[in-house]
């Protein structure tokens, strides 16, 4: 197989006759960041005990907000249609010319998910600062309060 040079002239080929090597075109960043795979693993940097157990009472208490928000989101998706069969007549009931049950089903939802998603994120994020080292969230100390 050859391939003809520009202006139909001498076929061009590689070595012994085959095709010239086909060469990758990358951006410099993509090298960059192909390069950055090949290095060697990264290492947790290593935490005091105080530390440890911080990142832990944080864990803990993100799973557990966590654990709330999935039910949540659960109840949401779930409850909805077992919401909309109780209530039959909503099928009847149009909104331009689209019934309000599937509206309900198609729709509000997603402003739901969105909105405990918010939420989920602001707990979590609160509970990096809530744990204090002191082996007590830092809102249930005495004094603390407004």
């Amino acid at each position: 197989m050859s391939v003809r040079a520009r202006g139909g002239g001498v076929p061009v080929t590689g070595r012994a006759g085959r095709p010239p090597r086909r060469v990758a075109v990358t951006s410099p960043q993509t090298r960059i960041a192909l390069a950055g795979r090949h290095g060697p693993p990264v290492r947790a940097p290593r935490l005091s005990a105080v530390e440890l157990e911080r990142a832990e009472q944080v864990r803990r208490l993100q799973l557990r907000r966590a654990v709330a928000a999935l039910l949540a989101g659960a109840a949401i998706l779930v409850g909805l249609p077992l919401l909309l069969d109780l209530a039959p007549a909503l099928d009847d009931v149009r909104l331009l010319d689209v019934p309000v049950s599937w509206l309900a089903v198609a729709v509000l939802p997603w402003p739901l998910l969105a909105g405990l998603a918010w939420w989920q994120l602001r707990r979590a994020e609160d509970a990096e600062t809530a744990v204090d080292p002191a082996d007590e969230p830092v809102a249930e100390r005495a004094g603390d309060g407004p």
